[in-house]
């Protein structure tokens, strides 16, 4: 059976964006009698709050995107991403990083031909080489770190690796294109990489389904869930929402969230039209002859063009 998740963070009221990635989730489950649940991504308490939270279940409910089970909080689940970080610290996978972000900067300043990633330029790796002493040391001190994934030993420990999403086929693992990833950061237990892979297996998700520019980052996923001994399923990586700039919708473009067009007097079925979400397209799942193959290209995405946020129809007329 399909199984497939919507996955937003209460750090801000639901946009267009977010209307069309559970529209595409819900879609490809229930198209094939399959189940559609809902996790909260609220990990960052710094910037989570219990109005957007409480804010996420009223939208969707006016918009008849509801799970099909009560929704999971990624906050009453911090034990079991300490056991996954567990594990991958006892097999030496990890190592603790020390760096603040202005260190960084200036260590990748000073190399000059930085290695860069789909997100900018890559971890150098200063406290990979750490000294074994110093590392015990600062640990003991109680010194401000995160945890990265030493990407090149755990790749040479899974071995070749695939993945397959349903738009762009199968699809060859690099996760050396991240770099080594933060799996855990100074206040929290997990990041979003170890926490999305440990909860869509608990959840049992068989599609998961996001943006395309997350396409890269599943690279990443696939490898850690080789080592977590975790099942695999596909993916759907589907295409954004932009404004009229080309820019992929944000929390803060209010204009756009789904509170502010109901305010304006626009029911559920405007909303919805607003994304262009076409159940025939975009949640239709590839046959299988459809599939390309492997891709040559290390963290290629699939570009079918992004689409625009309709623009909201002329609000209907209020009774006087």
């Amino acid at each position: 059976m399909i199984v497939t998740r919507f996955a937003p963070s209460p750090t801000g009221l639901l946009h267009l964006g977010h209307v069309f990635a559970a529209q595409v989730a819900a879609g490809l489950a229930r198209r094939q009698g399959g189940r559609y649940r809902l996790r909260i991504e609220d990990i960052d308490q710094g910037r989570c709050r219990p109005e957007f939270d409480a804010a996420i279940a009223e939208d969707l409910a006016w918009l008849g995107l509801m799970p099909d089970d009560a929704p999971w909080r990624q906050s009453a689940r911090l034990d079991a991403y300490r056991d996954a970080l567990d594990r991958l610290q006892a097999a030496g996978l990890v190592y603790p990083c020390f760096c603040t972000r202005a260190e960084i900067r200036r260590e990748i300043a000073a190399i000059g031909a930085a290695p860069h990633g789909p997100d900018g330029p890559l971890y150098p790796g200063t406290c990979r080489s750490l000294d074994p002493g110093e590392r015990r040391e600062r640990l003991a001190a109680g010194a401000p770190h995160c945890w990265r994934l030493d990407v090149a030993a755990a790749a040479a420990r899974a071995g070749p690796l695939d993945w397959h999403d349903q738009r762009a086929g199968r699809q060859r693992a690099t996760p050396e294109i991240l770099g080594d990833a933060v799996l855990a950061r100074r206040d929290s237990p997990t990041s979003y990489h170890l926490a999305v892979v440990v909860d869509d297996a608990a959840q049992g998700i068989t599609l998961v389904t996001r943006g395309e520019d997350l396409f890269p980052a599943t690279h990443l996923h696939r490898l850690l869930q080789a080592l977590l001994d975790l099942p695999v399923p596909a993916w759907h990586h589907h295409r954004l929402i932009v404004d009229d700039a080309g820019r992929r919708l944000a929390k803060r473009d209010d204009a756009r969230a789904v509170r502010t067009l109901r305010a304006a007097g626009h029911d559920p079925a405007d909303v919805l039209a607003m994304t262009g979400f076409q159940e025939d397209g975009d949640a239709a799942i590839a046959p299988p002859s459809a599939s390309p193959g492997i891709s040559p290209a290390p963290g290629a995405r699939p570009r079918d063009g992004a689409s625009h946020a309709g623009r909201p129809p002329r609000p209907p007329a209020r009774a006087g």
